[in-house]
């Protein structure tokens, strides 16, 4: 079950914050720059971290006084995932490629890290990402919710790390539509499968 969970979390974590959108294409012209790379990365990681957190465990707290929600919890982390899916598979059928050049370029710290903090918090996709459906799946996981979390935040910081240090060989891969493809297909898969690992329980209980 931990394992699973780890899985789960690290492999749903990573299928939404690898979706092409303006926080990461602001970590990937940085990572090309090589401007202030460190900054930018540990912020939308420790970003991250907050509102994963924050999802799990508050929905965890409302879990523990009201147990049917976890059935709520399993229903609807399935019904994302198959959801998730059938927008991969949309993507690998037709694919887009990253453009790095979306976002503002500034060349202060500040500037960075600003940047950073408003393409993250102000972007409503997060909190209904992150905090609501990361932390519905992550509390149904019950005794495996902290592996999830670990998880969801491993996925995070790898992916940021990657592109802002990797981000030369990364810009590159990416700006070629198959790639995608390939990233997407597999995300596809992945979703499917830990969406029946998900409501299994519910029919063997």
């Amino acid at each position: 079950m931990i394992n699973t969970s780890l899985a789960l979390g690290f492999t749903t974590g990573l299928s939404l914050i690898v979706a092409i959108g303006a926080q990461n294409a602001f970590v990937l012209r940085q990572g090309i720059r090589r401007e202030h790379v460190l900054l930018t990365v540990a912020i939308c990681t420790l970003s991250d971290v907050v509102l994963i957190l924050a999802g799990i465990t508050g929905v965890g707290v409302v879990v523990e006084q009201a147990p049917w929600i976890l059935v709520i919890a399993r229903i609807g982390g399935t019904i994302f995932l198959t959801c998730y899916a059938f927008f991969a598979l949309r993507r690998a059928i037709a694919p887009s490629a990253m453009d790095s050049t979306t976002a503002a370029a500034p060349t202060t710290a500040m500037a960075v890290a600003t940047t950073a903090l408003m393409l993250t918090w102000l972007n409503p996709h997060v909190y209904i990402d992150t905090v609501l459906l990361l932390g519905s799946i992550g509390a149904s996981q019950g005794e495996g919710s902290t592996a999830f979390a670990v998880g969801a935040i491993v996925a995070s910081l790898l992916w940021f790390a990657a592109l802002g240090y990797a981000a030369r060989f990364l810009s590159k891969f990416f700006a070629n539509p198959k790639s995608w493809r390939v990233l997407d297909g597999l995300i596809c898969i992945l979703m499917l499968v830990f969406a029946a690992l998900l409501v299994m329980p519910l029919f063997t209980s």
